[in-house]
């Protein structure tokens, strides 16, 4: 099969949201670089994988699609998605065909979240078979797991979820999120997200992963109170929907907020005041995870 690869440079902040944002909408794998790789300016970086990426102002992007992807239209929907402003400049070069499949997979190990709780793709054996495992593969929907954002957001729920706890996650993605609410404990959990496709995915994780959960599009009714709210989005939507998503945690419910850049951080929180005293959760990178109790 022929293959072709799609390359663009950007700010290294944006580099994980628009690679996975890629990967959801058919790239087969992604990779990261210095952009400036091969001059004087290079920063070599010798350390674990994405660990020092921030020492890159920008990076070029590689993603691997099957030729006959109309690449213009994926970048325009996956930068949408990602946030980005504009989809940036791209180039396209024709790469020679090898077994992809492998080397796709090869890119993705099971990801230990905390002491109890792994990501693990289908191809692979849960590392530790008593720990609580997620098993979810790159797809069509973000939220892979590795992006500190989602990261956070598990370790959040980790330490909220408790025996029937009603759980909505807004903005689901891949409901790794809702997937992981009810192998914690929820009583009932429930994704929203207004991307058919997101919401395809996440039926069928959550029928891999053997979780009743319901999956909803956002524009549908909603008659849903919950003890435990949670969004991984980007700020500006994130304040948009503040009324939103105080309106359906329950007094004395607790919400979390990630998808938040720290300079970010005051603004979201001022857009919940009125209904959440908001702390800092968690930072991971440069993302901050915000919290509140309902009054």
């Amino acid at each position: 099969m022929p293959w072709q690869s799609l390359v663009v440079e950007i700010d290294a902040a944006a580099a994980e949201p628009l690679s996975e944002a890629l990967l959801a909408r058919g790239a087969m794998a992604a990779s990261v670089e210095d952009a400036a790789a091969g001059t004087g300016a290079e920063r070599p970086l010798f350390d674990e994988p994405g660990a020092g990426q921030a020492l890159w102002a920008r990076v070029r992007l590689r993603a691997l699609l099957p030729a006959d992807l109309d690449a213009a239209a994926l970048l325009r929907g996956a930068a949408a998605v990602a946030g980005l402003p504009a989809p940036p400049e791209f180039a396209l070069e024709a790469v020679a065909d090898e077994d992809w499949v492998r080397r796709t997979q090869a890119q993705f190990e099971p990801i230990r979240i905390s002491a109890r709780l792994w990501i693990v793709p289908s191809w692979h054996t849960a590392p530790d078979p008593d720990a609580i495992c997620l098993v979810l593969d790159p797809g069509r929907a973000f939220g892979t797991g590795s992006h500190p954002t989602t990261r956070a957001c598990l370790r959040w729920l980790e330490r909220r979820v408790f025996p029937g706890a009603r759980v909505l996650d807004y903005g689901c993605g891949s409901g790794i999120l809702t997937i992981a609410a009810v192998k914690l404990g929820a009583g009932e959990a429930v994704g929203i997200d207004i991307d058919p496709d997101a919401l395809a995915a996440a039926r069928e994780n959550a029928a891999v992963n053997r979780v009743p959960a319901r999956f909803l599009d956002a524009r549908a009714p909603l008659d849903f109170s919950a003890d435990l709210v949670v969004a991984n989005i980007l700020a500006q939507p994130l304040e948009v929907l503040a009324p939103l998503l105080a309106g359906r945690c329950g007094s004395g419910g607790r919400i979390a907020l990630a998808g938040i850049l720290e300079a970010q951080a005051p603004g979201v929180a001022r857009a919940y005041a009125p209904w959440f005293e908001m702390v800092v959760a968690e930072r991971d990178e440069g993302w901050i995870a915000l919290e509140g109790v309902r009054r």
